[in-house]
């Protein structure tokens, strides 16, 4: 190898060759065993985040399928927070003491985006973020009822670890009333705007009866393998329990929030206002868009992106022959009863139909689907009115339990049926359902991976997949096609007032106004989409971010390939990676498009 046909390898020469090919074959081995050995530590490294991240929170080692600790809640006191941030620095340092060089290409991703969580979670406590453990739609008081739903009920054994949890519910709630008011102390609130309304998603819980408690559900209805003779018993230990526990404990918190926090939350909405505001917010946006952008590039992003949807939502105005503006269009829509269901199970077979009709498309826009099915509830009532339009729940790890599309049906007359087929195959297919539940089964990732996401990526495929729908025989229907652009619409002026509010001084009313002027959502859809972004700073500019980032590589691979595309290739690209920064897919869509041109040469 060392000899090029222009040269004679003389006698002695040859001999010195020999010995080079002899050490270099041995330095090459050992940097084989280098590399072994950097690895090996590097997954040892991971196994033991991980075991660390099960054993912290008991709910979502349940959630990945790893029953160890299904008897238990977290614990939330100050002391284990510090803790925790003690231990993902010691974690930090471990990697850090790595040669990520040395390692292989699949490895070195993995080395970047386990770096990648740890940098968030360390700067999450930095920035107090654990002070402020709800807001209007989220928070332990809102996702704790839904326990029943994604716990295994099965035997004796899983009765008994749910009534365990049940009753350590009393000291969870009062370990979170304490962070909220350390919170209280160092000036680390709410707005005070989100929590309008708030009671209802505690009063719904505050029960006479046990049996009236969405507790008690899993005593009504047991499962065969739960003897007839330890119900009896289990039943009126589950009585017990909700009204001894469960019920005084939200009792407890809806006093506490009425009395304490609510009162101490502030007026102000934007997060800048919180001590070391803008270095949280900009936080904030580097972690949901994992991109160094400030919140002045993307409100100008949005502003263009604004301007072109109206043009396209204003053509299908003219192809429909409407006399007025965009606003009058709005009311219209609002009002006319035949645009929204006259019952909630009307609304619901809608659904099922679109889902069932993009289920047979499938195999044409995709190579790989996840083997787990994707099923439909109605959002809970208790939630309803302060929640958003529908969500998406992930199936359980050890695929035990399918993944859930929630659809909200409180207030009919503000679920408009043109928004239909956007909103499911946003939540359910080809977005969430089909997105997360693949990446579930990628069985070559790390487990750290399989059950993490980064949100650009999650939400950004999501509304990519609304525009497949194009290619999927949707959207045949004008009035159809303008709720897909009226979603489209609603995503980009996120980008323009999460950011007008958190960093440019916007107001609450000023949000709601651009949201009014700007698109045709339902002023009750609105104001709820505001106070979402109020309380959950960020969030919401993910998903514009992801989907342009992932068209903008769809259409450079378009571009250079030609007739080599392959869009059932490219979405497995894009896919099959799970969910990753954007600067990674960028690399992984580069890699694709290098080896498609290859092809056929």
């Amino acid at each position: 190898m060392f000899v090029e046909s222009k040269y004679q390898v003389r006698p002695r020469r040859l001999v010195i060759l020999l010995i080079g090919v002899v050490l270099v074959s041995g330095f090459s081995s050992s940097m084989a065993g280098s590399v072994a050995t950097t690895s090996k530590q590097l997954y040892e490294l991971f196994a033991k985040e991980w075991e660390f991240a099960l054993e912290e929170d008991p709910l979502f080692a349940t959630y990945v399928g790893d029953h160890r600790y299904n008897d238990k809640l977290q614990s939330v006191t100050l002391e284990d927070f510090a803790r925790r941030y003690r231990a993902n620095q010691s974690f930090q340092q471990r990697l850090r003491a790595l040669q990520r060089d040395s390692l292989s290409q699949a490895d070195r991703v993995n080395y970047d985006i386990f770096a990648r969580r740890l940098r968030d979670k360390i700067a999450a406590y930095e920035l107090k973020a654990f002070l402020m453990p709800i807001s209007s739609i989220h928070g332990f008081h809102i996702e704790f009822p839904e326990l029943p739903n994604f716990v295994p009920l099965r035997t004796v054994k899983d009765y008994e670890n749910y009534l365990a949890r049940l009753k350590a519910f009393g000291t969870y709630v009062d370990q979170q009333i304490e962070l909220m008011r350390q919170g209280v102390r160092q000036g680390y609130v709410q707005p005070r705007v989100i929590f309008k309304g708030f009671e209802k998603s505690l009063t719904a819980h505050i029960v006479k009866k046990a049996e009236a408690s969405v507790f008690y559900a899993p005593f009504a209805n047991f499962s065969k393998k739960v003897p007839a003779k330890a119900r009896q018993g289990l039943r009126r230990d589950g009585e017990r329990t909700i009204r001894s526990v469960v019920v005084p404990a939200y009792e407890r918190f809806y006093k506490f929030m009425k009395k304490e926090y609510v009162p101490a939350t502030r007026a102000s909405i934007g997060v800048s206002d919180l001590p070391n505001g803008k270095k949280f917010y900009q936080w904030v946006v580097g972690k949901f868009t994992t991109s160094e952008v400030s919140p002045q590039s993307l409100h100008k992003t949005g502003l263009r992106e604004v301007k072109r949807i109206r043009a396209e939502m204003e053509q299908i105005m003219q192809q429909l022959q409407f006399k007025g503006g965009l606003q009058e269009f709005g009311e219209f829509l609002r009002t006319d009863p035949q645009f929204y269901a006259k019952s909630a199970d009307e609304l619901l077979k809608r659904v099922a139909y679109i889902m069932k009709k993009m289920d047979g498309e499938l195999p044409r826009l995709f190579k790989t689907l996840p083997r787990i099915p994707c099923g439909i509830k109605t959002v809970p009532d208790y939630i309803a009115p302060k929640t958003t339009t529908a969500y998406y729940w992930p199936p359980a790890g050890d695929g035990s339990r399918a993944g859930i599309y929630y659809v909200n049906t409180y207030k009919l007359d503000s679920r408009p049926l043109y928004e239909l087929e956007a909103l499911s195959l946003h939540e359910a297919l080809p977005g969430h359902h089909l997105q997360i539940a693949l990446q579930q089964e990628l069985g070559n990732l790390p487990q750290f991976r399989r059950f993490s996401e980064f949100t650009v990526f999650v939400e950004g495929w999501a509304l990519y997949a609304e525009r497949l729908g194009l290619e999927a025989g949707f959207y045949t229907d004008p009035y159809s096609n303008f709720g897909r652009l009226s979603y489209e619409m609603w995503r980009a002026c996120r980008l323009v007032v999460d950011t007008g509010m958190h960093a440019l001084g916007w107001s609450r009313d000023q949000a709601i106004e651009f949201l009014l002027e700007n698109s045709v959502l339902t002023k009750h859809n609105i104001e709820a989409e505001v106070d979402r972004y109020i309380g959950w700073p960020g969030q919401a500019l993910a998903y514009k971010t992801g989907e342009l980032k992932i068209r903008q590589l769809r259409q450079e691979a378009e571009k250079t390939l030609g007739k080599k595309f392959n869009l059932r290739e490219f979405h497995d690209v894009v896919l099959l990676g799970g969910s990753i920064p954007l600067d990674l897919l960028a690399d992984n869509v580069h890699s694709y498009i290098q080896t498609a041109k290859s092809r056929g040469k």
